[in-house]
């Protein structure tokens, strides 16, 4: 690809400046006061499109935050790329262990990113990776290289499920046609270690609530002879999972997919210190279902976590009470063949199931989606493959995931169309998490490699 190098380094700063000027706007989709910033953040990638040499550009209004389109028609006869991400960020909260405040971007040199790192909300996931696609894109347009066709379709409402998108999709289908989706939400798994990222998980994500009595008792009067909610929800969740922390739900496991050897010890190949993993974490030590290792605990297996849990009272000082009502937000990762609503039923019937006498249990479901997994043999990876070693000078090692992109089974179930995961983020970007960043490097090694990955799906196409 001709001048790529040259014209990242002679536009370094600008990219670096119009990212950051993104990463101010608190776009935060949970939380409806933050309703105007969501939207000017779509009006932002509009224009930043338009700026890159898209044509026809909108903002398409949903019942929720919109998503932004565009496109780049040069022939119909040439191969379309279809490019998703999302604008909108995860709440920062808690905001006391930000080094720095989360929608003020600052730069600075880690042990990871001795060349920079920007912190700021959404740094990673995904404003910064979305934002490598369109410089890329334009880099492309204004040295006249691109190869086919592109969509973009940027989406406001990913973190809270993409409520919106299944809708936006089935009514756009014929606009949204194309040959191949590409995503780039994910990570690699170092600077020296490419990979693209062929299997992520599903996600079935509940809220429980336990009532007992009709009010806050006194817990020296009734204490003893009133079932507390907190109490019982926390038994209740404690038994989800047994001695080998395998999840209890009878039939959770009925259509998991076992790996056979051989892919987990294709798995095993990739580098991994499990001394490192429990230093970065300050962990003494690993935890999970027994008989599988770290890297197969988060990526080829089902999990069930609790996210949150809340009753009672929480302030400062004492109150003794005991709470009417006990809550809890849990979220339950699959793998590929589980189906997030099956699952649901399963959670939602066996909860209320083991609830004893005394309290009521209401399960409350959010928001979901399937498992998915790349072909090896796809002309999108075989793309994907070259495109990471014409630039980082070596194969990408394919790898499953533990995250959920439960848009993915969605565009191969509407669209028919495969979805590459070119992620150049790291582990260490502490996305969902305080101080999330995401190195000037990753950055601009994304904006170099993507339009590789055009120049070679277009000639494999062929």
């Amino acid at each position: 690809m001709k001048s790529v190098k040259n014209y990242i380094q002679e536009n370094k700063q600008r990219f670096i400046d119009e990212l950051v000027e993104l990463l101010k706007i608190p776009s935060i989709s949970a939380d409806s006061s933050y309703k105007n910033y969501v939207l000017k953040t779509a009006e932002a990638v509009k224009l930043n499109l338009e700026k890159a040499g898209c044509e026809h550009v909108e903002i398409c209004k949903t019942k929720g935050y919109p998503i932004v389109y565009g496109e780049k028609i040069l022939n119909k006869n040439l191969p379309t790329i279809l490019v998703y991400g999302h604008y909108d960020v995860q709440p920062p909260d808690p905001l006391d262990l930000w080094n720095s405040p989360p929608f003020e971007p600052v730069i600075k040199n880690t042990e990871t990113h001795p060349e920079g790192a920007i912190f700021a909300r959404g740094a990673s996931d995904d404003k910064g990776q979305v934002f490598m696609h369109i410089k890329a894109m334009e880099f492309m347009t204004s040295t006249n290289q691109l190869p086919c066709n592109v969509k973009f379709m940027i989406e406001g409402e990913e973190e809270v499920g993409s409520k919106n998108l299944e809708a936006f999709v089935k009514e756009n289908q014929e606009r949204l046609t194309n040959d191949v989706i590409l995503i780039s939400d994910t990570g690699m798994i170092s600077k020296d270690t490419p990979s693209i990222t062929t299997g992520i998980r599903g996600l079935s994500y509940v809220e429980v609530e336990v009532t007992g009595p009709n009010r806050d008792l006194h817990s020296g009067l009734y204490g003893g002879a009133v079932a507390n909610p907190i109490n019982i929800l926390s038994k209740m969740i404690a038994s989800l999972h047994d001695e080998n922390n395998q999840i209890t739900i009878p039939g959770f496991y009925d259509k998991v997919e076992e790996l056979s050897k051989e892919e987990r010890t294709e798995m095993a190949k990739a580098p991994f210190s499990l001394e490192a993993y429990q230093k970065a974490l300050d962990i003494e030590t690993v935890y999970g279902e027994t008989g599988y290792s770290t890297n197969e605990r988060n990526a080829i297996r089902p999990t069930l976590d609790v996210n949150g849990i809340w009753g009672g009272y929480i302030g400062e000082g004492a109150k003794t009470v005991i709470p009417s009502k006990a809550y809890a937000k849990i979220s339950m990762r699959l793998v590929p063949n589980q189906d997030w609503e099956e699952i649901t039923k399963l959670f939602k019937s066996h909860f209320e199931s083991i609830a004893p006498k005394g309290v009521k249990v209401e399960v409350k479901p959010h928001h979901g989606g399937n498992g998915y997994v790349t072909p090896l043999n796809s002309i999108g990876y075989q793309a994907a493959s070259k495109a990471y070693l014409e630039t980082f000078g070596k194969l990408p090692i394919p790898q499953r995931s533990g995250g959920s992109i439960p848009i993915v089974a969605l565009f191969e179930k509407e669209l028919k169309s495969k979805t590459i995961l070119m992620g150049f983020g790291l582990d260490s970007d502490a996305i969902h998490s305080p101080n999330e960043h995401f190195g000037i490097w990753n950055y601009l090694m994304g904006i170099e490699t993507i339009p590789y990955f055009y120049k070679y799906f277009t000639e494999l196409s062929k």
